[in-house]
């Protein structure tokens, strides 16, 4: 059977629907205020205090569809089912139903709703762990067999495949952070053959590409404990997730991801600009369409191409890119515009109905131009070295992000005697010093959203709400919140103003937020109907789409005034339980950074 993303979409949403589930706004791209990570990296990345106990202002039973981005995927891409901007459908049950809803209910929806055959489905459970005191999941193991699979269908897997934590395999597990065993759905391309470099005999987590996982059930029942044991959680809660993409694979038996709806029309677009076959071609195409879908998503998100966080993903996207396209004799200042329009074409009616196309195409081509000129100065600074060793390359990467491909790729072309694995060896000896002097600046940026809830970043998540509500004191009721960063050290908070302020206005936003804090205001959250939350004239984030009931913060009044309030906004948390807790509190920057748009530094 084969439908459209689109359809797809609806058919997913009716079913949960149909379930009692409740849709819960997916959340942006770039996640505010979490310093441990740059992307919203799956669906369940917004629902962690839910599972950990808290309750949710939307019930126990949810769905949605949540846009994520993978950094950490940039080097697999290249082979037929690896992206890195992706859609993750899922479903959740905190604390309600339990496994045999979850299997009875995925199965249903696959064979039933999608009419996926049966025979191509094999199903994988968890086998245990005996090093951690963890059983094996027998449960799911019989409620699968009760719904006619048959036991050559049903795989057995340890931890390394068959348990979900945001940090990975048990052992790896910070205290505190919830995981579980989890039951995944593999569908089969029969007409794929299994090759034996991956081993003897094929199976669903092979790498070979004849299988494909398109769901995970995670079975979320415990917590990790300071002393490396594990405990049960307050419930037993479903964390479902599958790709959309994955599921589009099966849906149209495509065991190659780029030759499914979603990404097709871009690979026909580089086909035709380039006169070459994507057959002959698959490994810089993928790497092409993936990249620039990606930037264009990306630029959605109002980011730009930079040395930092995700403005350097978004460089480092299209420049590698652009090495691609040079290998396939394509002009990018031709090809860009095309492929945005294509991204624009497949999604428009989700995620591009009200922005702006020009400048997104703006912005990708852009850095693809700067990337040419970038070329052109290393190439002249290659023609004039004397000595030319993977050092030195290193040093060319860093200082001008001349590629070590296009590189090797010149050198051989002049005619010298390259030694490609000796340059190779000495490039990654040098890239790796560079890794290790780097890496404490940098740790955990990929992992995919560990909280971070230290004392410090609960303290600093407070005083932006203090932050927010005294902007709106000073400067009035034109200032808009447009993002916020919060580390150990810092808070960063940007926002929209259609003047520039004063010195005074900024030394008097300070003043407001420490006498707040002297005046230890006790702060509290209460669960209401969004449109009550509005009439309270709470904060909220625009960019953000809530549910129709919110958690609301409040700080000073109580929950049974909370329109006594002094700061009252959307948010799910965590803070600390006084403002006295927060300390005194400097602005020790500010600055424009971009049209009526500011940023506050406060520590």
């Amino acid at each position: 059977m084969s439908i459209t993303h689109l359809q797809l979409r609806e058919k997913f949403a009716n079913f949960w629907k149909s379930k009692n589930h409740i849709e819960i706004p997916p959340i942006p791209l770039i996640p505010r205020d979490d310093p441990t990570t740059l992307f919203t990296g799956s669906g369940m990345q917004q629902l962690v205090p839910y599972l950990l106990g808290e309750p949710s202002p939307l019930g126990k039973r949810l769905y949605n569809i949540q846009r994520c981005l993978r950094a950490q995927d940039i080097e697999e891409v290249g082979d037929n089912r690896h992206d890195t901007f992706f859609e993750m459908m899922g479903n959740w049950s905190l604390g309600d139903y339990f496994k045999k809803e979850q299997i009875d209910w995925f199965w249903e929806f696959l064979t039933k709703e999608l009419l996926i055959p049966k025979e191509k489905l094999y199903v994988t459970v968890f086998s245990g762990d005996k090093t951690n005191n963890l059983p094996a999941d027998d449960e799911s193991y019989e409620i699968w067999k009760k719904l006619g699979i048959e036991e050559n269908h049903i795989f057995k897997y340890g931890p390394e495949k068959n348990w979900w934590s945001r940090a990975g395999v048990p052992n790896n597990m910070p205290a505190g952070e919830p995981g579980g065993s989890t039951s995944e759905i593999f569908y089969e391309f029969i007409e794929t053959p299994h090759d034996k470099k991956f081993g003897d005999t094929c199976h669903p987590n092979c790498e070979c590409g004849r299988f494909i996982e398109i769901g995970n059930c995670v079975f979320m029942r415990y917590k990790k404990e300071r002393d490396g044991t594990f405990s049960l959680l307050p419930s037993q809660n479903v964390d479902f997730g599958g790709g959309l993409e994955r599921l589009i694979m099966a849906l149209e038996n495509q065991p190659d991801l780029f030759q499914t709806q979603i990404f097709a029309p871009l690979i026909k677009t580089l086909s035709l600009e380039c006169g070459k076959k994507y057959e002959e071609n698959k490994f810089a195409m993928r790497i092409i369409a993936d990249h620039i879908k990606t930037a264009v998503f990306l630029a959605r998100e109002d980011i730009e191409p930079s040395n930092k966080e995700q403005g350097y993903i978004m460089r480092r996207l299209i420049r590698r890119s652009v090495v691609k396209m040079r290998d396939l004799n394509i002009i990018p200042s031709k090809i860009i515009p095309k492929l945005c329009q294509d991204v624009f074409d497949i999604y428009k009616i989700i995620y591009f109905k009200d922005k702006d196309f020009t400048k997104i195409i703006s912005s990708v081509l852009k850095e693809a131009n700067s990337f040419l000129k970038i070329i052109d100065k290393g190439i002249k600074i290659l023609q004039t070295q004397e000595k030319i060793d993977g050092k030195s390359l290193f040093d060319l990467k860093q200082s001008y992000g001349f590629p070590f491909e296009i590189a090797v790729e010149l050198l051989k072309k002049w005619g010298g005697n390259v030694d490609e694995i000796k340059l190779k060896l000495n490039y990654d000896s040098a890239l790796l010093l560079h890794q290790n002097l780097s890496r404490s600046a940098s740790v955990g940026k990929f992992k995919g959203g560990l909280a971070d809830n230290s004392v410090k970043t609960l303290k600093y998540h407070t005083t932006t709400h203090l932050l927010h509500q005294a902007l709106f004191d000073v400067l009035g009721n034109e200032v808009r919140q447009e993002g916020s960063n919060i580390t150990g050290e810092r808070l960063r908070f940007d926002f929209y103003l259609s003047r520039k302020p004063t010195e005074e206005e900024i030394k008097k936003v300070e003043s407001i937020i420490n006498d707040k804090i002297t005046k230890a205001l006790p702060i509290t959250s209460i669960i209401i109907p969004k449109e009550e939350a509005l009439k309270l004239n709470a904060k909220s984030f625009f960019r953000e789409k809530y549910p129709d009931m919110v958690k609301i913060y409040l700080i000073g009044g109580s929950t049974s005034s909370p329109q006594d309030a002094y700061s009252k906004e959307f948010c799910g948390g965590p803070h600390v339980s006084n403002t006295k807790e927060i300390g005194e509190i400097k602005i020790f920057r500010w600055e424009k950074i971009g049209s009526n748009q500011y940023r506050i530094y406060a520590k």
